[in-house]
């Protein structure tokens, strides 16, 4: 080895930097500068001798431990460095995933009270426009009654946005024609009710007064339905009510 550093005079600058590329490299060209010079190693001194040590003043045996060293503490500053930078990418993901899913809770409560208070209006208003709507009773009862005539009664008795789909659905049912009778089942009158004496209970007059036909129609639709408009969604896709 060392006939090899003699023959390409190897500088101390240029190897200089190799012997000491850490702290644990320094330390131990020190020690093993002052072990090959049989004196006793120190660590006052080591890093002053190891400032001015190069790879050719140790002996050949000890080298490898140097290169050793110097790259093991090398390896070791990358690896913690890897560890911190991985750890603060792993904090980072928690963060934003934490964000994310509050950011996502509070979108769905947002949402869902919006619903809720939506449907609660709705309903009020629904509730505001039944009282407001006259009674079978506010009518004068007639020996006969035409479409128009029924179709006014109707009118009055439910909310302006459900008339026409309480009528889309008598249209269906009776053609607006309160006597209207179906010979095979029986049902009866203008919303086919069946047994048509289902219809006594909003009034005696079932079978000759539309008026008391409409509102059982109409008590019919909200009870089961919610509403007409919710009785002739269910209509149109399954024939019937």
């Amino acid at each position: 080895m060392r006939a090899m550093l003699e023959g390409k005079r190897v500088s101390r600058i240029s190897v200089r930097g190799f012997a000491v590329a850490s702290a644990t490299a320094v330390t131990t060209v020190g020690a093993v500068v002052g072990v090959a010079a049989g004196q006793p190693a120190s660590v006052g001194n080591t890093e002053a001798a190891a400032a001015d040590a190069t790879i050719a003043d140790i002996p050949a045996g000890a080298q490898a431990q140097v290169q050793t060293a110097s790259l093991t503490q090398q390896a070791d500053d990358q690896s913690t460095q890897a560890d911190v930078a991985a750890l603060k990418s792993a904090q980072e993901s928690a963060r934003k995933a934490a964000a994310e899913t509050a950011q996502s809770k509070k979108d769905a409560a947002d949402e869902a009270k919006a619903k809720k208070d939506a449907d609660a209006r709705k309903k009020k208003e629904l509730a505001a426009s039944r009282s407001a709507a006259r009674d079978a009773s506010d009518f004068t009862v007639k020996g006969s009654y035409s479409i128009a005539e029924t179709q006014s009664m109707a009118r009055q008795m439910m909310a302006s946005d459900q008339f026409q789909c309480f009528s889309n659905i008598v249209d269906h049912e009776s053609g607006w024609n309160y006597q209207a009778t179906n010979a095979s089942s029986g049902a009866y009158g203008l919303v086919q009710a069946l047994p048509g004496s289902k219809m006594s209970s909003a009034g005696s007059d079932w079978q000759t007064n539309p008026a008391t036909q409409i509102k059982w129609g109409l008590n019919y639709m909200n009870d089961r339905y919610g509403s007409p408009c919710g009785a002739w969604s269910f209509w149109q896709a399954n024939h019937w009510y």
